[in-house]
């Protein structure tokens, strides 16, 4: 076991854990922050994505040891009061069914709009791809995508 001081969402936050842990599972049982998603467990699904560095990042195979000293930010952290653009898009479009995959659809949007302030449908799918929404959302989420980058 090792200490581990991180930056998460604004925060300074220490855990005592194994330096293979993953990021998932630091931020689920140690931080109780659980809006981060467990689906697949091998950075396919993208439900587990998190901002490191404002990069969309899958946490279920990012080890603890690889973030000291960079900032992380949440599903929690995206905004205290859901009022981020892509959140607000989100239930003007009434993205969720099942709601499982959206804490990492909503990240991974997220991360795109702060890179790409207009982006085209194809820029979307190709950020939004391998997030696997099983409900079949697509085409809501681009559509909420399209609404937050104007709303932005």
């Amino acid at each position: 076991m090792a200490s581990y001081k991180l930056n998460i969402n604004g925060q300074s936050k220490e855990v005592d854990v194994a330096e293979d842990t993953p990021m998932l599972w630091v931020l689920r049982d140690s931080l109780q922050l659980v809006g981060t998603k467990y689906g697949c467990g091998i950075a396919q699904c993208g439900a587990c994505t998190i901002h490191v560095e404002g990069k969309a990042v899958r946490s279920c195979q990012l080890q603890v040891s690889q973030v000291k000293d960079k900032k992380i930010t949440t599903i929690e952290g995206l905004s205290e009061d859901g009022s981020h653009p892509v959140q607000q898009a989100w239930i003007e479009h009434d993205v969720p069914q099942c709601g499982y995959c959206q804490a990492g659809q909503i990240m991974t949007a997220s991360a795109l709009l702060s890179e790409n302030k207009s982006p085209s449908d194809s820029d979307i799918a190709e950020a939004m791809n391998g997030n696997i929404c099983r409900c079949g959302t697509y085409t809501r989420i681009r559509d909420a995508v399209k609404t937050a980058a104007k709303n932005a």
